[in-house]
Parts: C-alpha cells; sequence; structure tokens
C-alpha cells in the first residue's frame, strides 16, 4: 500500500492511549469519564475513528485499477451524480456532510461504477478540507485511467460553520475540478454542469 513519507513516519498510538485521550477530553468538557454515561464512550469514540477515518488503510488507486476497454467504441461522458459522502474537517473534526459528482471522458479504459463512489470514501474517510478533496480525487482518477478529461464537483454542508463560529445553517460549499478537455473546451464543461443543474460559474 503507497503511502506519503509522512503517513510512514508516524506511529500510531495504540488504543489505550487513544481512549485515554478521549477521557482527557471529556474532563475538558466539565464532565466526568467515570460516570455510568460515559464509562463507555472512550472504547465507543475509538471505534467510530477506525470507522470515521478508514481512509488512512485505504489505497484510492487500488479501486481504479480493474477497467475494461470492451466499450463498443464508447467515446461520451461518464458520469455518476449524487454520491453521498460523510467526512470531517481537519480544522475542527466536526462533519462536512455532502455529496459528490464525478465525470471522466475515456480515451481507451472505464472503470466499474461503484469504483467512483469507492473512490470518494475513501478520499471522504480522511480529514480534509474540501477544496484538497475535490483535487485529488480529480488527480486520481486523472493519473490512474488518463482520460481525455476529467470533472469533480462536490457540495458540502460544513458542520463547523453551522453548529459553532457563525451558526449559519443552510450553507453548502461547493468546488470543482476540471481537468482535461473539461477545463479546456467550455461545451464539454458546460455538458457536465447543465446535468447537475449548475451553472457555468460553479466552475473554478
Amino acid at each position: 500500500m503507497a503511502k506519503s513519507a509522512r503517513a510512514r513516519s508516524l506511529q500510531k498510538p495504540s488504543r489505550s492511549e487513544a481512549e485515554d485521550a478521549v477521557r482527557v477530553l471529556l474532563r475538558w468538557a466539565g464532565d466526568d469519564p467515570r460516570r455510568e454515561g460515559l464509562a463507555g464512550t472512550p472504547g465507543r469514540v475509538a471505534r467510530a475513528f477506525e470507522e470515521w477515518f478508514s481512509g488512512y488503510q485505504q489505497d484510492p488507486r487500488q479501486y481504479l485499477s480493474r477497467t475494461f476497454e470492451e466499450v463498443a467504441g464508447y467515446d461520451e461522458i461518464v458520469a455518476l451524480r449524487d454520491i453521498p459522502f460523510e467526512s470531517h474537517c481537519e480544522h475542527h473534526l466536526a462533519p462536512i456532510i455532502g455529496k459528490a459528482h464525478i465525470a471522466y471522458l475515456p480515451r481507451r479504459r472505464v472503470v466499474g461504477i461503484s469504483k467512483l463512489a469507492r473512490l470518494v470514501d475513501v478520499y471522504a474517510k480522511r480529514l480534509q478540507i474540501q477544496e484538497k478533496m475535490t483535487a485529488e480525487i480529480a488527480a486520481c482518477l486523472d493519473k490512474v485511467l488518463q482520460p481525455m478529461g476529467v470533472a469533480v464537483v462536490i457540495e458540502g454542508t460544513h458542520q463547523c460553520m453551522t453548529t459553532r463560529g457563525v451558526h449559519k445553517p443552510g450553507v453548502s460549499m461547493v468546488t470543482s475540478r476540471m481537468l482535461g478537455v473539461f477545463r479546456d473546451q467550455p461545451e464539454t464543461r458546460q455538458e457536465f454542469l447543465a446535468s447537475l443543474h449548475l451553472r457555468e460559474r460553479t466552475s473554478i
């Protein structure tokens, strides 16, 4: 499994150390981690972290490794819309809830559509900022499939903005990354955005 040098240099704490850290935070919040309602919370939080951040243990490229070339000459856009995801903001550990839309224009190979959804999950299950997640998904698709173009649009609601700070519920953030023909050919980009009912100004 490919990992960055930084990831390899990190020594993962033990489960008991992780649970102790949760107890410290509970005390910091002003409660007693020994009371009945909280006694099992450190273990539950550790297990939740394993699920929420399982993307660190996965190589997103492996989901794109099996491709198909028998496409009967298909040379139009392949798009998967409304892929739900849950991620966490790296600044406050608050949830980011949203949906991703992915498109690519195949050159020779296509990939199973479920793999596109799994690709989103791998990156979502890491601490993220939405801009980075958008760029990472597009770059991985572009590098592995080498299509004529890739488009990724992500819409997310950030709980760090709705439950703290400015307290603005109902606000969503839209980010996009366009590569290849989706960047260079406005009509191709617009075809994809129109399928999402988004205006051209969405593209950045």
